[in-house]
Formats: C-alpha cells, sequence, structure tokens
C-alpha cells in the first residue's frame, strides 16, 4: 500500500513539474551572442516557441559585447544609451516574466548596426500544449503608439506557434528535482 501511495505521488509531481517548468533557450545556440559568422538573432528567434516562465541565455566574450535590454523605440534605431537593464557577465540568464517582446542589442558601438540584435516573442504559459490555443490572447509583433512592451491582436489558429515543436537548444530546467526528491523521502 505505501509503495502504491509513493509511486502514484511520484506520477503526480512528475506530472506537474513537466507541465510548470521553462524552457531554457540559448541566444544563437553554439555561437552564442556575437558578431562573428553573420548571425540573424531574429531568424533564430522566430524559429523558437518562448512561453512565460522561459529563461534566455546570452553567452558571449564580455571584453566584447554586453547586452542591453531596450524599449522598442531604441531597438529599431539601436540606441542603448538608456536601457531598460544592462547584463555583462557574459553568461547572462534571463527569464521572461511576462508575455510580449523583449528587446535586446549589443551596446558596444557598431555591434547593433552589425546584426547584433534579438526581438524575443513571449507567449503566455497557458499556450503549452495542455491549454486550448483558442482561449488564450495573441501579441502582435509591432508594439503599440504608447510605447507599451506588447499590444493585443485578433485571434487566428494560423498565428499560434506550435507547442510541439522542440529544438535541440532547448533544455528542461532541473531545478524542481531536488524538491520532488526529498517529498518522495519524506513521504
Amino acid at each position: 500500500m505505501a509503495l502504491t501511495k509513493k509511486i502514484l505521488a511520484f506520477l503526480l509531481m512528475a506530472t506537474l513539474v513537466g507541465v510548470s517548468l521553462g524552457a531554457v533557450h540559448k541566444v544563437g545556440d553554439s555561437a552564442g551572442w556575437t558578431t562573428l559568422g553573420n548571425i540573424d538573432y531574429n531568424q533564430w528567434a522566430s524559429s523558437k516557441n518562448f512561453h512565460v516562465g522561459d529563461t534566455i541565455v546570452f553567452e558571449y566574450n564580455n571584453q566584447f559585447h554586453n547586452v542591453k535590454q531596450v524599449t522598442f523605440q531604441d531597438f529599431q534605431s539601436c540606441n542603448g544609451a538608456s536601457p531598460i537593464a544592462t547584463f555583462t557577465s557574459g553568461s547572462d540568464s534571463i527569464t521572461l516574466k511576462r508575455p510580449g517582446h523583449y528587446y535586446f542589442l549589443c551596446g558596444v558601438p557598431g555591434h547593433c548596426e552589425a546584426g547584433q540584435t534579438i526581438d524575443i516573442m513571449v507567449t503566455p504559459a497557458c499556450l503549452r500544449p495542455s491549454a486550448s490555443p483558442l482561449s488564450a490572447p495573441n501579441y502582435s509583433s509591432s508594439p503599440s503608439s504608447s510605447g507599451s512592451a506588447y499590444s493585443p491582436a485578433p485571434l487566428s489558429p494560423a498565428s499560434l506557434p506550435n507547442p510541439y515543436q522542440g529544438s535541440a537548444s532547448s533544455l528542461q530546467a532541473l531545478s524542481v528535482w531536488p524538491v520532488l526528491f526529498l517529498f518522495l523521502f519524506f513521504l
């Protein structure tokens, strides 16, 4: 009886953990965040599905690059002078906490103009496979004139991301496993 209870508890926890974990995406895959190699970061981003709770990781040589989160207007003009946030560690992990657009660029002179920019479109976590795609809002690819990070757009099934599409660079975060282990150990 106790073994059956532990097995059921494990299956329940494993199911909950699998649904709640966000993916980890390394920007630029193996190339990382660089001006070398003529990488199209926006093409890279458009091939991924980003959801609230996912993490993006910028890996780069911090002697030659940085990461600045900027507004849409600053993104379009390659202006990193007044960033929302600046990252300089060379291995920056950023958790996507809200739906909408996140705009990033390298603030080193000339790098943004050379294409070291990325627009990450984040959809609500409820658009993962377990949710009904018709019940969730869609967000347009251009921000509103009020300067907000996103604006609602009419929902169409064709515009929804494919939640079953995976990528080799998307890894599941494993930080919940120690909690699960402790839960099962003391059950």
